[in-house]
């Protein structure tokens, strides 16, 4: 596939604007169902299928190198909301209409186990959580990214905020402040700059070439990417990162939401999506912001690790894995070589499958055992195996252990610092992945090994229901499947790097 397309291989398909519109219907059908449960959870599968099997139609085009446009309306000269599917977009679409099929079920199961209340609102704002992501992986401009971006802020805000109690308000406060201020204080500033100076915000379909003209001074290109990087907040890059643990009092679904399907891998793919397409590899070489981006990502992915280790709530330690693992995605782009930049997309797509197995385990084992502190789980294992299994094989992947999908990241990332020549680099993902061994071995450790926590027993402790166990397992299977066979995905990677 040749990541240039000419105006021949640009070809209007209209389903792109159906593919959009399919979770803000199904929203907006579910809203009017809160008397019928069992239909409310069947309007949010069948529109999870639906959105897959639309995405899944793209493929042949893309495959055959062409690159599908949308234009839903023109506002000014130069600036409209126009949707795109190339290589780069499917990495995303792919992740985020597929994780939605698989946490419709298992937020089935924790809801009904947990009796939670609200489940209807829930149900609206986790579609129309992932009607934002969609538009953002098919944003075919800068102006249709950043509005779908800000949806995503907007609608996850209940979700975050779901318990309704004063822990709930205090996390989801922080988290809307956190993202809202930012966008509104770099990029939107960013985004008229760039308006200005180029005359639109349409993304090449060259990921050399960047949008600036010639003449642009440098300064003012390395201001609007430290923007452009500060303003998708999202990422969860150090020190911008609070956010993103304080979120983590929303139901476990709503975390699985946020750090695998939705919210951080929207934050990554669209600091992605600009740093290769709005500032492109050429011009980022030649004022040198690749490699002090790589260090600078390179503190968060050691540093949250640390904090990680400190974290005896799981939850807790899984979020802070989310800050330093979805600092690989940037760190490998901004290495600005091939396996570099393959390394960071596909790790769009490793780690999403598997951190969404992680937080579902994590309430499973709540569900079934009412544990969120580690130090509560040994011997947990041996009532919970199969939850705790799928834990394993989820951490593997996170570490970078062959045949799981985290390795393959990993081996492209390793490749990608020593095509950089940077030392530094490769030390830095060394090191990563010895903090990763030191906070996911001793959960799996504790629970298969430990010993149980004195006058507890195991009387009445099983598996988490069927509907919250058969996701975990699928998702567990899917990483290592991608693991052992990543040409499928890697075909869209590489259709970004050519």
């Amino acid at each position: 596939m040749d990541p240039v397309s000419t105006t021949a291989n640009i070809v209007e398909n209209s389903t792109l604007g159906l593919a959009v519109m399919i979770p803000l219907f199904g929203a907006l059908v579910v809203m009017t169902l809160k008397n019928n449960v069992n239909l409310r959870e069947a309007v949010s599968f069948c529109a999870s299928v639906l959105l897959f099997c639309i995405v899944l139609s793209f493929i042949p085009a893309i495959r055959e190198g062409k690159t599908l446009v949308y234009t839903v309306f023109n506002l000014l000269p130069g600036l409209s909301i126009t949707l795109r599917a190339d290589g780069f977009s499917m990495i995303f679409a792919m992740v985020a209409s597929s994780l939605w099929m698989i946490a419709v079920f298992y937020s089935l199961g924790y809801m009904r186990a947990h009796d939670e209340p609200c489940q209807t609102r829930f149900n609206a704002c986790f579609a129309l959580a992932i009607f934002g992501a969609i538009g953002v992986a098919l944003s075919d401009n800068l102006f249709t990214l950043y509005l779908f971006y800000e949806i995503v802020s907007v609608c996850t805000y209940p979700l975050v905020a779901h318990h309704q109690d004063e822990e709930g308000y205090s996390g989801a406060r922080k988290y809307i402040v956190y993202l809202t201020t930012t966008a509104k204080m770099f990029l939107l500033p960013a985004l008229i700059l760039i308006y200005v100076l180029v005359g639109n915000l349409d993304f090449p379909h060259d990921m050399h070439t960047g949008m600036f003209p010639a003449d642009t001074k440098s300064w003012v290109i390395v201001m609007l990417y430290v923007f452009c990087i500060l303003g998708f907040a999202k990422n969860g890059l150090m020190p911008l990162h609070h956010w993103l643990p304080g979120a983590m009092v929303a139901p476990t679904p709503v975390s699985a939401l946020l750090h695998a399907v939705a919210v951080v891998k929207v934050g990554v793919f669209c600091t992605t999506r600009t740093m290769l397409y709005v500032f492109g590899v050429d011009t980022m070489s030649m004022l040198n912001l690749g490699i002090p981006t790589a260090y600078f990502v390179g503190f968060t992915i050691i540093m949250a690790s640390v904090i990680a280790l400190t974290k005896d709530n799981l939850k807790a330690r899984l979020a802070y894995s989310t800050v330093s693992q979805l600092a690989y995605i940037i760190l490998g782009v901004a290495l600005l070589t091939p396996h570099g930049i393959e390394g960071g997309l596909i790790h769009i797509v490793n780690h999403a499958f598997s951190k969404i197995t992680l937080f579902f385990c994590a309430g499973a084992i709540y569900i079934a055992a009412h544990k969120k502190l580690i130090s509560e789980m040994g011997g947990l294992g041996r009532t919970m195996p199969f939850t705790f299994g799928a834990f394993a094989i989820a951490s593997l992947s996170m570490i970078g252990v062959p045949p799981v999908a985290g390795f393959v990241s990993k081996w492209y990332l390793l490749v990608g610092s020593m095509e950089a020549h940077q030392v530094g680099i490769l030390l830095i993902l060394i090191t990563s992945t010895v903090l990763n061994v030191a906070y996911f071995a001793p959960v799996t450790y504790k629970a298969f090994f430990g010993k149980r926590p004195e006058g507890e027993v195991d009387a009445g402790i099983k598996e988490a229901p069927l509907t919250m166990l058969i996701p975990i397992l699928i998702a567990a299977t899917i990483s290592v499947i991608i693991g052992i066979y990543p040409n499928f995905m890697m075909q869209f990677v590489k259709a970004v790097t050519g």
